[in-house]
């Protein structure tokens, strides 16, 4: 058995690039940019009129003009017009091209129209209200940097700048396996000795979240049928995510079957509750990563934003922001391993707190739907007091 922090460590030293792929915009929410976005042109690509008014030259102003007579009007998405009179004016929408000879705005509330002829009633200031050409970025430059997860703001720029299909970084094809006879479909009434299947459904939607389309698989306590099946799986899956079968009883196959399908074991078991039965390998030749999990509903949830997470962050190369939490009240570890207890976080006077949630163990999922995340304290001596600041894991 290791320890919680050698088992991150050894997670994260063990990742694959799965490469890029391309993706039409509106699909790319979320995902990772795998090449940096450049201007296609000037950001704005002309002058701009940023206000509703009128466009002068202002050498006008300078000799003394404030009445100027209305020329024309120039609208947002026609081409540019002339001003051909400094000493009169062309009427200007927001968004317009600035008019040529123009070099000044004036909103309509600091003026008066009135006869053809509009009035400055409040002094501008030379070249007010324009959005000058290459101001915000010029031709070529970078806008986007490869690395950047796609926002709903990123889309803007995306959309700015023609990509009607964006390269990201491919994410991993993943297979959540759950295991044991004593598991049935949502759909059934389970007998007294059966439940329902929960952990692969909340571990698929977990994975949905990170947009990952997950295939999900069941596999009964049979040796031969699960060795059998994840062999096939690891033929299309760049990820097993298995969940049971993985402690010390007499139907727990699966670290038998790993081993004997050529899986290189990583480590067995972390000085962590919940979660100690945690298994972790790779399967080289098919360059297959295996987390598998126990089954206890707490136990694979933790494991899965635990470990998981961070790695999946690690691939796609973007950051993993460790947080941390108050506590909002004291809490004990003198066992001797590191616990990860389950928590509601809440702000309190402009910072983060966690109470803690009451709980009946690695298998009270019910427990699950009342938090937020899990707080990570080492074993210790004393206490972890009140208003201390400890890790948190966020779900």
């Amino acid at each position: 058995m290791i320890s919680f922090q050698e088992a991150y460590k050894k997670v994260l030293e063990n990742t694959f690039d799965f490469g890029e792929e391309k993706v039409a915009i509106l699909e790319s929410t979320g995902r990772v940019l795998a090449k940096n976005i450049l201007a296609d042109r000037d950001f704005p690509p002309f002058d701009r009129a940023t206000k509703d008014g009128i466009a002068i030259n202002y050498s006008a102003i300078e000799n003394g003009c404030t009445r100027f007579k209305i020329a024309g009007v120039a609208a947002a998405g026609t081409p540019q017009q002339i001003l051909s009179d400094v000493n009169n004016c062309l009427e200007v929408m927001t968004g317009a091209v600035v008019p040529e000879n123009a070099d000044t705005v004036i909103m309509y509330e600091h003026l008066t129209i009135q006869d053809g002829w509009a009035t400055i009633i409040k002094h501008p200031n030379k070249g007010q209200d324009i959005h000058y050409q290459g101001s915000d970025r010029p031709k070529g430059a970078v806008l986007l940097e490869r690395g950047k997860q796609i926002s709903a703001g990123a889309i803007n720029v995306l959309a700015s700048v023609g990509k009607l299909e964006v390269s990201v970084k491919r994410l991993p094809k993943v297979t959540v396996i759950s295991t044991g006879n004593e598991l049935v479909e949502v759909r059934e009434k389970p007998l007294p000795h059966q439940i329902r299947k929960s952990n692969s459904l909340s571990l698929k939607a977990a994975l949905e979240k990170q947009g990952i389309n997950t295939a999900l698989m069941h596999l009964a306590d049979e040796k031969e049928t699960i060795s059998s099946s994840i062999r096939k799986a690891m033929e299309t899956s760049d990820v097993l995510m298995l969940s049971g079968g993985v402690s010390r009883g007499k139907f727990d196959f699966v670290p038998e079957v790993l081993e004997e399908l050529g899986v290189e074991k990583v480590f067995h078991r972390v000085a962590q509750r919940p979660g100690k039965p945690f298994w972790f390998g790779l399967h080289q030749e098919s360059q297959t990563t295996i987390f598998s999990f126990p089954g206890n509903p707490v136990s694979t949830f933790a494991n899965y934003h635990i470990y998981f997470l961070p790695w999946l962050y690690k691939v796609l190369r973007v950051d993993y922001l460790e947080r941390k939490v108050i506590l909002a009240e004291p809490v004990q570890n003198k066992t001797d391993l590191t616990l990860f207890k389950q928590v509601r976080t809440v702000w309190e006077n402009g910072s983060l707190h966690a109470h803690l949630i009451v709980e009946n163990g690695s298998g009270d999922l019910t427990s699950l739907a009342n938090s937020n995340g899990f707080i990570c304290l080492e074993p210790r001596d004393g206490i972890y007091e009140l208003g201390e600041v400890v890790p948190f894991v966020k779900t």
